[in-house]
């Protein structure tokens, strides 16, 4: 009864739009008015941001060099995305110097969160300073603790000396205007963090397997708090995308985490066709209906403990499921 009251309460709230419209060609020329995709907003932020967003993980790094990989962020955002999203870890900081060369001149217009890996406050604070440097900005938007495991790995970022102190100091520092957590895998102790702590967005794991169990945990405790919501992983690495053994198609997947409680979903467009493609699914976006979410989750219910599997320990890296898929 509760899920349903909150889902209905969240279709109400998102009131998107966005006519449907001619699918747009491959590198269209957007002249003078940038095009306009469904926005939500980002929790109490209270920023408005695209829908869908755009991944630098590796599928940004897939890019064969840094002039293309920054001609397509570009045409991202001339087709309307706003949320920009990246890390350290992505290539080393090779990602944040991509993202960086068109923040120089379109900072403005971007949603621009990043992730430290660090777990204390002196290694943090010193990671995000050249992750600025990298980004060519004197602040980001939001940066997030990257990747929290565990409960371990919680006590650790919270330790005096932990990297919460070093995110809390950032804010302070306005190095970010605001901050949050990421996790792949644990959403019980994510939950944990969200109820603790005063962050204002987390980026978790979303998917119809339910890995991580993230929808009725960290996903709950960060509605409840009002916190922006970010899902990542909703094809999870493309292994959740085939004809046979559960599996289904990207673009049901990525409907699927756009339909839950959620600000936006973060993908990874190693092709500008894919680029495009989601850039309409998002413009014409409506959301499934209950009935279609609980048939897609036990559709993909027994993908549930190979999916967490593959997840564990996870860094965004090429795989075998990415380049076989984007070939």
């Amino acid at each position: 009864m509760s899920k349903d009251v909150s889902r209905r309460k969240f279709l109400e709230k998102i009131a998107i739009g966005g006519a449907a419209g001619a699918s747009l060609p491959l590198w269209t020329n957007i002249a003078g008015a940038k095009a306009r995709l469904p926005q939500r907003t980002l929790g109490h932020t209270g920023a408005k941001v695209s829908i869908l967003a755009f991944g630098c993980g590796s599928r940004f790094l897939m890019y064969k060099d840094d002039d293309e990989a920054v001609k397509v962020l570009n045409h991202a955002l001339d087709l309307g995305i706003t949320y920009v999203d990246t890390a350290y870890l992505y290539g080393d900081g090779k990602s944040e110097t991509r993202v960086g060369r068109v923040m120089a001149t379109r900072r403005k217009e971007v949603w621009l969160a990043t992730k430290i890996p660090d777990r204390t406050r002196d290694e943090f604070l010193r990671r995000l300073e050249g992750s600025l440097k990298r980004l060519q900005t004197d602040h980001v938007d939001l940066v997030h603790i990257h990747d929290l495991r565990h409960a371990d790995d919680l006590e650790k970022i919270e330790a005096p000396d932990g990297a919460l102190k070093g995110l809390l100091e950032a804010k302070e520092q306005k190095m970010t205007r605001f901050i949050g957590m990421s996790c792949h895998t644990d959403g019980a102790v994510l939950a944990q963090a969200i109820e603790r702590h005063p962050l204002d967005c987390t980026q978790m794991a979303l998917n119809p397997t339910g890995t991580g169990g993230f929808e009725k945990t960290a996903l709950v405790a960060a509605n409840k708090k009002g916190l922006g919501v970010i899902a990542m992983k909703v094809y999870g690495q493309e292994f959740l995308i085939g004809t046979e053994g559960g599996k289904t198609d990207a673009d049901t997947l990525l409907h699927f985490a756009m339909s839950l409680p959620v600000t936006t979903a973060v993908t990874g467009m190693p092709k500008v066709e894919m680029l495009e493609h989601n850039v309409e699914l998002a413009r014409n976006f409506s959301p499934f209906s209950t009935d279609k979410m609980d048939e897609l989750r036990r559709s993909m219910a027994a993908l549930h403990d190979d999916m967490q599997h593959h997840l564990v320990g996870h860094l965004d890296g090429p795989s075998g499921h990415g380049h076989a898929f984007w070939a």
